[in-house]
């Protein structure tokens, strides 16, 4: 299970042969300027169990950068502003890949007598490789702590790479692109 989440994380971060889907919605109703600290209610669901205790504190402190660009400052439970509420999912996927090669023309005869060249049937050959791999699915939710209703939500999902190299670092970047849709854009 640990391997898995390492892969879920490593998955998330940027990788030449996946790109990142994002989904946001948010209460268009609500003054985003008001809010100005936050509180992590913890992991949803079953992410406990897929993350280590070091992947999550990657994933809070990569979200923790992103709100202090924006003005936000983290506090303790139940001096929030608002409440961010995590959740990971990790779904094995298999895909079909098809390939057809074809040959043309043929060694034949010349209307029916003896050796001659022609245009011949052709033939083709189509050959199907399965490939195995996992998407990662990483779901911010933020609550307005006094009135207790969700006011924004963020999910990113990609495939995962299982290449460890650089994965703070592309961390950092995947969790930039989660939070591109918040109201508020980063202070440069």
């Amino acid at each position: 299970m640990r391997l898995l989440a390492t892969i879920i994380i490593i998955g998330l971060a940027l990788s030449s042969c996946s790109t990142l889907e994002i989904a946001t919605d948010y209460n268009k109703n609500v003054n985003f300027k008001e809010f100005k600290t936050l509180e992590y209610y913890g992991w949803a669901g079953d992410s406990d169990s897929i993350l280590n205790r070091f992947d999550k504190e990657r994933i809070e402190t990569a979200f923790g950068n992103e709100f202090r660009k924006r003005g936000i400052g983290i506090v303790e439970k139940g001096d929030g502003d608002m409440i961010v509420a995590l959740f990971i999912i990790a779904k094995p996927e298999t895909t079909t890949k098809a390939v057809t090669s074809t040959g043309f023309g043929g060694y034949g005869t010349y209307n029916g007598y003896g050796p001659g060249y022609g245009w011949g049937g052709g033939h083709s050959t189509t050959t199907f490789d399965e490939y195995n791999y996992t998407v990662g699915t990483l779901v911010i939710a933020i609550y307005d702590s006094k009135k207790e209703e969700l006011i924004w939500k963020s999910i990113g999902q990609k495939t995962v790479d299982e290449d460890p190299k650089n994965r703070e670092k592309r961390l950092g970047k995947t969790i930039a692109k989660i939070m591109e849709g918040y109201p508020i854009k980063p202070i440069k």
